[in-house]
């Protein structure tokens, strides 16, 4: 049986701050896609983010 994944707004934890790995991560994503880094983001909009990003550079292939 799969485990259904949860949207990140419906995360328990989604308004914490990103993680180190995210942010790190995400700060790659921002300079290969041309765009400005936030470091302002919770964990749930950062994953939103990178999955925009990834999807922008290709990366999420």
């Amino acid at each position: 049986m799969r485990n259904p994944e949860k949207e990140p707004e419906d995360w328990t934890t989604g308004d914490e701050p990103m993680t180190g790995p995210q942010r790190s991560y995400l700060q790659t994503l921002c300079r290969e896609a041309g765009e400005q880094f936030n470091d302002k983001l919770t964990k749930a909009e950062a994953s939103k983010k990178i999955e925009e990003l990834q999807a922008k550079t290709g990366r999420g292939k």
